[in-house]
């Protein structure tokens, strides 16, 4: 590994090359690339990456969907591993802890938001775990497809024994953004909660609203997931194609959680609340949805969205999993398979989340 310097407030601070897997452009396919990482810090932990999600956000940023990406793009941000090193003050961790790391890495610190522990709405803007601009280094921050990362202590979750590690992964991403919806608008016992598509964050959200007591009632577009929605635990069904059965509980949800990113009329989403109910989106469907004023006015009816969760937040989603023994469906693949992984992902061909087994970037 070579050895480099880079500034931080004024002092040099140690570096070393590490392997990755980036683009270079929004056309351009991923491919083998090396990039520099910070030695840790008095409070940093650097973990060795041992799986890595592969989220749709991932795709959208290394293409340049949302706008904004910067290059060289090493997406990935569902992220597990084990600590290597730690720095001197480090007090949360030690050497041979296994540990993860999702969508962010630091925030200010000193906001209102990030002092109430809602740092992923921090007021200065939190530092994305990959392309944000590097609080320690010059340029951006790079993502999980790489041997190894260095994060903040602060910024660092604890894997329960019990979960299989692969599978735990996209728990950073699609599990906390499903986790903390149901848990801010309280779907438990007593609750009918609806979860709109089954991918990547729908799948997570049925698993979930289920063990937290709720009756689930999926929708989805597709007659060959109907029984896989049961299978993840659904009470229920709805071809939301189909006029009359979208009938069968208009009026009657108390929460309904919509995963979907494409273009869809959410008003027929809408109409399956009850009074006082509340549709939260954490699909990100690419143009705007019109809401109708009387799909809310009626029926005191909520539309609200949610990001992913805190730091806090999401320990207490690992945790939870760890109860309930909870974890994503995943389909294990090389680093060497990401570009055809992002074009089945397009497709929607997965069931229901890629994760890289990183020790094939060694090969």
């Amino acid at each position: 590994m070579e050895t480099a310097t880079a500034a931080e407030g004024g002092r040099t601070l140690s570096t070393k090359q590490v392997k990755a897997f980036g683009t270079q452009a929004a056309a351009a396919p991923l491919n083998p690339l090396h990039i520099q990482r910070r030695r840790p810090t008095a409070h940093d932990v650097e973990i060795e990456i041992l799986y890595c999600g592969v989220c749709h956000s991932d795709l959208h940023t290394a293409r340049n969907e949302w706008h904004g990406t910067v290059y060289p793009c090493v997406p990935g941000h569902e992220i597990v591993g084990k600590i290597v090193s730690v720095g001197e003050h480090v007090t949360k961790f030690k050497t041979g802890d296994l540990a993860a790391v999702g969508c962010m890495v630091d925030s200010c610190r000193e906001c209102d938001y990030c002092k109430e522990g809602l740092e992923q709405y921090c007021e200065n803007g939190n530092t994305l775990t990959y392309n944000s601009p590097d609080k320690y280094m010059e340029g951006h921050t790079f993502g999980g497809y790489s041997e190894s990362v260095v994060v903040n202590e602060n910024y660092v979750l604890r894997i329960p024994e019990n979960l299989d590690l692969a599978a735990t992964a996209p728990l950073l991403c699609a599990g906390i953004t499903t986790y903390s919806p149901l848990k801010h608008w309280n779907a438990g016992a007593g609750q009918k909660v609806g979860i709109v598509g089954i991918g990547g964050l729908g799948h997570m959200g049925v698993k979930l609203a289920k063990a937290m007591g709720a009756e689930v009632i999926v929708y989805t577009t597709s007659p060959s997931k109907v029984e896989d929605a049961k299978r993840l635990g659904a009470d229920d069904v709805v071809l939301s194609k189909d006029a009359d059965q979208m009938q069968r509980y208009a009026g009657k949800l108390h929460f309904v959680l919509d995963c979907v990113s494409a273009n869809h009329n959410i008003n027929d989403y809408l109409a399956q609340l009850r009074v006082d109910g509340t549709l939260a989106l954490v699909g990100a469907p690419e143009h705007p949805l019109p809401v109708a004023a009387f799909s809310l006015i009626p029926f005191r009816r909520s539309f609200a969205g949610s990001t992913i969760g805190s730091i806090g937040e999401t320990q207490e989603m690992l945790d939870f999993c760890g109860k309930h023994n909870i974890v994503a469906d995943i389909e294990m693949i090389n680093i060497q398979q990401i570009n055809e992984a992002y074009e089945r992902l397009l497709k929607g061909d997965v069931k229901y989340r890629f994760v890289i087994d990183m020790a094939s970037l060694k090969k």
